[in-house]
Formats: C-alpha cells, structure tokens, sequence
C-alpha cells in the first residue's frame, strides 16, 4: 500500500505556524485544531520543523518557563523526515520506528501536501489485514 491511498482516505489539511509565535499560543492550536503536531514554516512558507506534542512535553520536562514568553522556533523540531506520494506504508513505518517519531511530513513537488501520524499507519495496516483475511476465508470456505 502506498501512503497517496492513505491521503486520500483522511483530511489532508496541513496546520502550520510560525516560528515567531509563542509556545502557549502553538499549543492552543493544536488543541483547537485537535492535532499532535504543526509544521513551522517561514514567512516565505518554507517548512524550518515541525513542532509535535512530544517538543512540548521535552520543554517543561527539560526546564520550566512561561510558555507565553518561549517561540515554537525555540521547541521545535528542527530536522525534517519526510516522505512522497509514492512511498509505500512499510517505508513510512520504518523511518518513524527508526527515528522515533511519530507525524511524517509527505512532500509532492517539493511541497507538503499532508501529515500522516503513526495512527494512520497502523489503521492502514489494520485495513489491509482485514481484507486479506477475508480473502483468504473465502478462498477455504469455497
């Protein structure tokens, strides 16, 4: 299965936001748009990193502070893992086991054009397994 079918089973609207805006206000848009992550970009739309629900959780681990007075480009994830259209979900699973992450940035032309969480692999994957078993049911019971 490739990760293009699991884009266009879910909304694909990437939330981003700037590296300049605070923690506080970062987080009440996460929770306000009911996402684990945002793509930072700069002001000429570049993605800079992602900020994730686990930056957040690093920060007050790491150091208390007022989340009000901190930007996102302080918290953020800096390096990007991203995959394509074309990539199947057993790449895509890979990397986020191997880098330890859970929301993937899915690049086309150079743009991102969607998020998959690791949720969505595993309901991809669930899927697959369903319809494959119900093959081979069918196939016994005839």
């Amino acid at each position: 299965m490739q990760i293009q079918e699991i884009l266009t089973k879910k909304e694909n609207e990437v939330f981003t936001i700037e590296p300049t805006k605070s923690l506080l206000f970062a987080v009440k848009e996460m929770y306000k748009k009911r996402v684990g992550a945002l793509l930072v970009e700069s002001e000429a739309g570049e993605p800079v990193g992602i900020l994730t629900e686990r930056d957040v959780l690093r920060f007050y681990a790491k150091q208390s502070g007022d989340a009000n007075q901190v930007t996102v480009a302080e918290v953020m994830t800096k390096k990007l893992f991203v995959e394509t259209l074309d990539s199947t979900v057993d790449k895509a699973k890979f990397v986020m086991t191997t880098k330890r992450i859970r929301h993937l940035p899915i690049v086309d032309g150079g743009k991102v054009i969607g998020i998959i969480s690791i949720g969505d692999l595993v309901k991809a994957k669930l899927a697959e397994t369903a319809v494959e078993a119900k093959y081979l049911n069918d196939y016994i019971a005839s």
